[in-house]
C-alpha cells in the first residue's frame, strides 16, 4: 500500500495545485495574529515554535519533491535540511528537537521568503509539467505534503497554547468570542450489534499508510456514549476523590499522576470556588456542558473505571462512525476550544481509545525516508479517534488514526465512554 490513494480530493474535486495553495494559505492565516516574539516560543521538547512549523512543512516539499524531482532546482539553503528535518533519519542529520526554540536565525522574514520560494517553484513546476515523477506519484506526494502540513496546523496552535500558558498575562491568541450556554444533559447511548466487520481505509481518496490494509475484526455487541465526557462529569470525578483513589488507576498512570502532581486537567485552576481553564481565547470559567479536554490516557482510563464503563476500542469507534456524516467543531470553526452542543462522534476533542497504536495485519511501510512517517512510531502509544477543535476538517475520515503517548495532555485530548451490551 502506498502512503496515499487517489490524485485529488474526491469530496471537493480540488486539483492538487489548489489543495496546496489552500493549505499553505490556511497556515499563514493561523500565524497572522502572532508577534515576532511569539514565533520563536518553545515551551517543552514535545512542542515546536511556530516559526519552525512554518519552515519544517516547507522543507518537506523541498526535500521530498523539489530536490529529487524538479530538474534545475537549487535548494534555498543547504543548512535548512539539518535545521528543519524532524525525525526522518534517512533524510540526513537533524537539529536537536529540544533546542528548536534557540533558532533565532534564520529570522521570521527569511522563513517567510523560504516558504514563498518553495511555493513558487512547486506551483510553477506543476503548471509546466516539469517534474520527473509520474503524474500519479507526484500528485500523491504533494497531497501527502498538504496533509502533513494540516497536521502541523493542529500542532502549531496546541503548541502555542502550551507556550502561552506559561505567561503570567495569560494572553489570548485571538479575541474572546461569546459561547452559547447549554444545559448539562444526560448521556445517551447507541447500541451496536458487533459481528465480523471490516475496518481500515477503503481506498477512496487520501489516507496515511497506518490506516490500512483494510481487514476484518470481530466485535462483540457494544454500546457507545452519544457525546464525549463533559467538564461537569469530570468535576464530579474530581470531587469524589478520583485523583486520590489509587485502585482506579493503572500502575504507570498512578506513577505519572504522583510524579506530575495531577489533580485536574491541564490548564485548570480553582479561583473563588469556580474552576477556570486557560484557552486560546484566554482564561475562561469551565463550561460544565462542554467536553473535557487536556487529559491523558491514564486519566481517561481512571475516569472510565470510576464511572463504571470503559474506553472504546478503535475498531468499535470506527464501526460506529463509518456510516455517519463528518460534522462538528473543527479548526475552521475558529473556536479552538471544545464547545457544548449537539451529540455526535466528530470534533471538539480527540477521543482516547483502549487500542495501542500498532500495525494492522499485512502492514508494510513504504521504502525510503517517507516510510518513516508512521511505521516507526508503532509502539508504546495509544490511538485516538474523531478529530478535535484544532483539526482541519479535510483531515477527517472514519479510518483516521492519530496517536499519542499515554501520559501526554497538551493536545486536545478527551474521551467517550463505551460498555458491553
Amino acid at each position: 500500500m502506498t502512503l496515499v490513494d487517489g490524485r485529488s480530493e474526491p469530496s471537493t474535486g480540488l486539483s492538487v495545485a489548489d489543495l496546496f495553495d489552500q493549505t499553505r494559505k490556511q497556515t499563514m492565516k493561523l500565524v497572522a495574529p502572532l508577534s515576532g516574539e511569539d514565533m520563536g516560543l518553545q515551551s517543552m521538547e514535545d512542542a515546536s515554535p511556530p516559526k519552525w512549523h512554518l519552515a519544517h512543512t516547507t522543507w518537506f516539499f523541498e526535500e521530498f519533491i523539489l530536490k529529487p524531482s524538479l530538474p534545475g532546482y537549487v535548494p534555498t539553503d543547504e543548512r535548512f535540511a539539518v535545521l528543519f528535518n524532524s525525525y526522518y533519519v534517512q533524510a540526513g542529520p537533524r537539529h536537536t528537537r529540544s533546542k528548536r526554540g534557540l533558532l533565532s536565525r534564520p529570522a521570521v522574514a527569511d522563513v517567510m521568503a523560504y516558504r514563498r520560494r518553495v511555493e513558487d517553484a512547486l506551483l510553477d513546476g506543476l503548471a509546466r509539467g516539469a517534474f520527473t515523477l509520474g503524474h500519479e506519484p507526484l500528485e500523491a506526494l504533494v497531497t501527502l505534503g498538504c496533509h502533513h502540513e494540516m497536521q502541523h496546523q493542529e500542532l502549531l496552535v496546541t503548541d502555542l497554547l502550551h507556550a502561552f500558558s506559561y505567561n503570567p498575562l495569560l494572553p489570548a491568541y485571538f479575541d474572546s468570542r461569546p459561547v452559547p450556554v447549554h444545559p448539562v444533559g444526560e448521556t445517551g447511548w447507541s447500541d451496536h450489534d458487533g459481528g465480523l466487520l471490516t475496518i481500515g481505509h477503503d481506498g477512496d481518496g487520501f489516507a496515511y499508510d497506518c490506516e490500512g490494509p483494510r481487514h476484518k475484526v470481530w466485535l462483540e455487541p457494544y454500546r457507545l456514549a452519544d457525546r464525549p465526557v463533559t467538564n461537569g462529569e469530570w468535576i464530579a470525578f474530581m470531587e469524589d476523590g478520583g485523583y486520590e483513589t489509587q485502585p482506579l488507576w493503572l500502575m504507570e498512570g498512578w506513577a505519572a499522576r504522583e510524579k506530575n502532581g495531577w489533580t485536574a486537567p491541564l490548564y485548570w485552576w480553582r479561583q473563588d470556588g469556580v474552576w477556570w481553564s486557560y484557552t486560546l481565547q484566554g482564561p475562561r470559567p469551565v463550561d460544565l456542558a462542554a467536553p473535557v479536554v487536556h487529559v491523558s490516557y491514564y486519566e481517561a482510563d481512571a475516569f472510565a473505571r470510576w464511572a463504571g464503563y470503559r474506553l472504546p476500542t478503535e475498531a468499535e469507534w470506527e464501526a460506529a462512525a463509518a456510516p455517519t456524516r463528518i460534522a462538528g467543531n473543527f479548526l475552521e470553526n475558529g473556536a479552538l476550544m471544545p464547545l457544548a452542543g449537539a451529540p455526535g462522534l466528530w470534533g471538539d476533542v480527540w477521543q482516547w481509545t483502549s487500542s495501542a497504536f500498532s500495525p494492522y495485519p499485512g502492514f508494510t511501510p513504504p521504502d525510503g525516508a517517507i516510510g518513516e512517517y508512521n511505521g516507526k512510531f508503532m509502539v508504546n502509544q495509544m490511538v485516538l479517534r474523531g478529530g478535535s477543535c484544532a483539526t482541519p476538517t479535510r483531515q477527517m475520515r472514519a479510518s483516521y488514526r492519530t496517536f499519542f503517548y499515554p501520559h501526554q495532555r497538551w493536545q486536545m485530548l478527551g474521551l467517550r465512554l463505551a460498555a458491553d451490551k
